[in-house]
């Protein structure tokens, strides 16, 4: 079978280089790509280096191999387009259809989905021109992933940083999987909540939980993937941010309370995937609990923690906002689920069984998508990608 064709956009900005990595993963992973820089985005990386690493030769102009016709031609055949780093010239260029080099002519000509990494200094990002540009480019269907935060050029720290390439990786490859040139999430702000609580006893204990965090980063990844803007609670995961994902990172029930009902004041769907700490001791140790020697430890008391699931089903922040649960049963699964669903009172709720070797840490998933209005959605065994496509789905149909 022909390998999927890919366009490596390249502009020039400093993180041009970290592009090689993004070109490696998509080459390695069967990929076919054509890297497209612009002129600028040599004076970083030379055009050697992209056409050893792909395997096609680099031109940034439209003059050069006139009789295959590149400017339109390259564009066409393209099964994917990504831009890493798109600068906030890129961006202007790309939203005012200006076609001045061989990249942007290929910006005009695609008819695939179009996946931009922004990558500039904060305050490039945050004005008014970069932001209306990308309000354009999303509202045409292409998928600008929100920067990371992070050092920038020089000793500058803020929003504006390329993502880790990994992550950029990871939304081409679900971009292309789902193989559609509009985004069914486009313009909507989605809120996951992943991980899991932790309250603390003395400084060096805690009551927790075997919660990884990695199916409530599948569903930030697969929502990002899919054009919406994402703002992930993180509750002690560990793991890397997601690309194109603003990360909100906590500790315990009542502060993951706090940045979901701040975050879902303008979201139109809230993914509770957290496994959040039922009870939370009554008092805090300031210092560590020490053994007493021939004497029973004293009982630790435990006030019950806000049911955050239950607050944001029953107080939507907007009209038609969509609400999510999830939970994790060990027996009599679906009665359990349903009982759950109904005393929640949120739009879907995600049954599946957990236990020793289920689920917790794994990167695959089962579970059963139980909806208020009694459906039932069964997804069977396989990545944890998979089911965040089906929650995202049933999700996107209730809010179309």
């Amino acid at each position: 079978m022909d390998k999927p064709k890919v366009v490596l956009g390249v502009s020039g900005g400093i993180a041009a280089y970290k592009a090689c990595e993004l070109l490696r993963r998509l080459t390695e992973s069967g990929h076919d790509v054509r890297v497209v820089p612009t002129a600028s985005a040599l004076h970083f990386v030379g055009a050697a280096t992209w056409s050893a690493l792909s395997g096609h030769p680099v031109s940034t102009e439209v003059w050069d191999d006139v009789h295959e016709v590149p400017h339109v031609r390259i564009g066409q055949g393209a099964d994917l387009v990504v831009v890493a780093p798109a600068t906030a010239d890129m961006l202007a260029k790309a939203a005012h259809g200006l076609a001045d080099d061989l990249l942007t002519n290929t910006l005009l000509t695609a008819r695939c989905p179009v996946v931009f990494a922004p990558a500039m200094h904060t305050e490039m990002w945050e004005h008014p021109a970069t932001q209306e540009n990308v309000a354009t480019l999303r509202r045409r269907g292409a998928v600008v992933i929100e920067p990371a935060v992070g050092r920038l050029t020089g000793v500058d720290t803020g929003k504006g940083r390329l993502p880790d390439p990994a992550e950029i990786f990871e939304v081409c490859r679900r971009v292309l999987a789902r193989g559609v040139t509009e985004p069914d999430l486009k313009g909507r702000h989605v809120v996951v909540s992943a991980g899991g609580t932790r309250e603390p006893l003395d400084p060096v204990r805690f009551l927790g939980n075997r919660s990884s965090g990695k199916q409530g980063y599948a569903l930030a990844r697969t929502a990002a993937a899919r054009g919406a803007r994402v703002t992930l609670i993180a509750a002690n995961t560990g793991l890397p941010d997601p690309a194109g994902v603003d990360v909100v990172p906590v500790g315990t029930a009542v502060q993951l309370r706090e940045a979901v009902l701040k975050a879902a004041a303008d979201a139109d769907a809230v993914v509770m995937a957290a496994a959040v700490a039922d009870f939370r001791p009554a008092e805090y140790a300031a210092g560590k609990i020490k053994k007493k020697d021939d004497k029973d430890p004293d009982p630790i008391v435990l006030l019950r923690n806000p049911d955050i699931l239950a607050e944001i089903s029953a107080d939507r922040a907007r009209p038609g906002q969509v609400v999510v649960g999830f939970a994790a049963e060990t027996d009599d699964v679906l009665a359990n689920g349903r009982k759950k669903l109904a005393r929640k009172g949120c739009d879907l709720l995600v049954v599946n069984e957990v236990g020793e070797r289920k689920t917790f840490g794994s990167e695959e998933n089962e579970a059963v998508v139980l909806g208020a209005d009694g459906s039932e959605t069964a997804v069977p065994h396989g990545p944890k990608e998979a089911l965040a496509d089906t929650v995202w789905d049933l999700v996107a149909h209730r809010l179309a």
